[in-house]
């Protein structure tokens, strides 16, 4: 297991990192409710391991990482640029589900790095109830403020992103991994900060003038599939890829080669 160090974004707030490895510098973002000790980068960062040097972190709220407050996404770009600092200051970045819109906006907002990919940024806009839009971001923040942590999950996964009902029923099954989504739900409100209203932000992506690839998973939803390619659309230049069997949770042996030959391709890594 690699030492957690620490670094120092701009607000003050300890961020905790791991770094694994060899090669070209790579950092992962994690999406809502991961951490590196409870999601998919710990694993992923191991088998990247023998070709990039790879950074993984705890977003703010999570594991080792501070929280100062109050918040506001700004802050997350901040964290994200300090954690590349620490990784040389020009390394690629790959973002996970609402990790991955955060990499995508914090690049757009001129955080340096030397590509970019995104996994399923869940853009798949908010349901409206007879024809109105409910105040999401209100009804997460009063489950969080009145300590109803699993409500608050549950509301997330299901009103919000769209998972079906069974979902956090199932989760609830396994008490470990319950307790590892309640622990931290918390920063839920963070995450949907991060989405705002969850459709395809084109003028913010348009920004981006980095070498980016918008992959989605082939056995995704229609409208996961469908946010992914609009996302890919927004930004200039994009690589758009299905990886052929996934689901919003990739496989190592699947994402890991998709992401080892896009940054490969880099002409200053071949």
């Amino acid at each position: 297991m690699a030492e957690t160090q620490t670094v120092t974004s701009k607000d003050g707030t300890p961020i905790a990192y791991e770094k694994v490895g060899s090669g070209p510098e790579l950092v992962l973002v994690d999406g809502a409710l991961c951490y590196r000790d409870f999601g998919p980068s710990r694993s992923l960062a191991n088998h990247l391991a023998d070709r990039f040097t790879v950074y993984f972190y705890d977003r703010r709220g999570r594991g080792g990482s501070g929280d100062t407050q109050p918040y506001a996404v700004e802050r997350e770009y901040e964290d994200l640029e300090a954690v590349i600092i620490a990784a040389g200051g020009n390394p690629f970045v790959a973002g996970f589900s609402s990790g991955g819109a955060l990499a995508l906006h914090a690049a757009a907002s001129g955080v340096g790095m030397r590509r970019i990919a995104s996994y399923e940024a869940p853009y798949v806009g908010l349901h409206k109830v007879k024809r109105q839009e409910l105040d999401y971001h209100g009804q997460l923040r009063q489950l969080i403020a009145k300590g109803d942590r699993a409500g608050a999950v549950a509301f997330f996964m299901v009103k919000m992103v769209g998972a079906p009902p069974f979902v956090p029923l199932l989760m609830r099954l396994s008490p470990k991994v319950w307790k590892q989504l309640t622990g931290v739900a918390h920063t839920l409100p963070y995450d949907a900060a991060v989405m705002g209203n969850f459709e395809v932000p084109r003028d913010t992506l348009q920004k981006i003038t980095v070498p980016t690839l918008i992959m989605g998973g082939g056995k995704s939803k229609a409208n996961m599939a469908a946010a992914v390619k609009n996302t890919a659309d927004a930004i200039p230049d994009s690589r758009h890829e299905s990886l052929a069997g996934q689901t919003h949770q990739a496989k190592d042996d699947v994402i890991g080669p998709a992401l080892t030959e896009f940054f490969a391709s880099d002409a200053e890594v071949r």
